[in-house]
């Protein structure tokens, strides 16, 4: 069990590394309102990773790969994204705490645009396609706790990136000022916007 927890500790490592939506709102996050802000918004979007788990435990994959949910995801990532986009370039100048200072804003708030960020069909095939399979295997051995102990192993690989990237962010914040933060959420918002037009493009591409 400890090979398998190490194992897919390294692959929830590995998937979290690649530049996405939750990163990207992480780490405006995290140098608008310091390091709790940042990382609350990774366990926004490693909620929606264990909520995904449980329904693949309790036997709703197939629902989880029809095609009329995953093209419903399609269509909810890219208007959350959208309202993300928004949120993020209107609110550039707003609630910016510089290092030292206390900030305003509640972490519940954060926490939240995780949510809204991770709610992405890429997470969905994710779990699908490789704990779907792992699941199948396991219970085919009779072993539910070798999926429960592999899905743990994902999401603390997962949390070891997040505190590890928002360690960063929280450093590079120290010596960045107001116009430079402002900025980085507008490019944040202007990524975010980028990806919910790619979303929105492949809902059109499933329904036309």
């Amino acid at each position: 069990m400890i090979s398998i927890f190490l194992t897919n500790l390294l692959l929830g490592f590995s998937i979290a590394l690649p530049v996405g939506t939750v990163t990207i709102e992480m780490t405006k996050q995290g140098l608008k309102n310091g390091f709790w802000h940042g990382w609350m918004v990774g366990v926004g979007g490693m909620t929606v990773d264990f909520l995904l788990m449980a329904a693949l435990f309790l036997g709703l994959a197939p629902i989880l790969a029809a095609p009329a949910i995953q093209t419903g995801m399609w269509l909810l990532g890219a208007i959350f994204l959208m309202y993300i986009a928004y949120d993020s370039i209107k609110n550039a100048d707003k609630q910016i705490t510089l290092a030292g200072k206390k900030t305003t804003k509640k972490l519940a708030s954060s926490y939240k645009n995780g949510l809204l960020v991770a709610v992405s069909p890429s997470n969905l095939v994710f779990w699908i396609s490789v704990f779907g399979t792992f699941l199948s295997s396991s219970f085919a051995e009779g072993s539910e706790l070798s999926f429960i102990v592999a899905g743990l192993g994902v999401l603390a690989g997962i949390q070891v990136h997040d505190i590890g990237l928002m360690s960063i962010v929280a450093g590079t914040r120290k010596v960045m000022n107001e116009t430079v933060v402002k900025w980085v959420s507008i490019g944040a918002g202007l990524v975010l916007s980028y990806f919910a037009i790619v979303f929105f493009v492949r809902f059109l591409s499933r329904i036309f």
